[in-house]
């Protein structure tokens, strides 16, 4: 494609370049973990010790199945098999189903999911929260 003056036309690859995996202490899976968003190769180059999982509106696929399956599949081509811990902010029918479904496969892989419903009680309140120590 030229480039001159008066022709601005580019070209757009949906392609993710190459490029060695990325290592965080936590990472929130973009956009509800809708499957738009996330897929294997997030998994594969986005390599964390907790992955918050949002989305609570069934309706809109939120949290993706898809998405969670692409956690096994990304986590399974690691070189190390590193503990993960997923971290929901809803109980949802699609994180239960999935969690009894593939139970086994994220033993083998070192991944443990949290209750969404762990609550802390403080000065008299109490609300939803989980304790990361990074």
């Amino acid at each position: 494609i030229s480039k001159g003056p008066g022709n601005s036309k580019s070209a757009k690859s949906t392609a993710v370049p190459p490029g060695p995996p990325v290592y965080l202490d936590l990472v929130y899976i973009p956009n509800h973990s809708n499957s738009k968003n996330v897929d294997v190769e997030f998994f594969k180059r986005v390599r964390s010790s907790y992955y918050v999982v949002s989305g609570n509106d069934s309706a809109a696929e939120e949290p993706s199945r898809a998405v969670l399956d692409s956690l096994l599949e990304g986590k399974a081509r690691w070189e190390s098999n590193m503990q993960v811990t997923l971290i929901p902010t809803h109980d949802s029918e699609v994180m239960r189903e999935w969690y009894q479904e593939t139970h086994e496969k994220q033993q083998d892989l070192n991944i443990t999911l949290l209750a969404s419903s762990s609550t802390v009680v403080m000065q008299d309140e109490s609300f939803p929260a989980c304790k990361i120590e990074l």
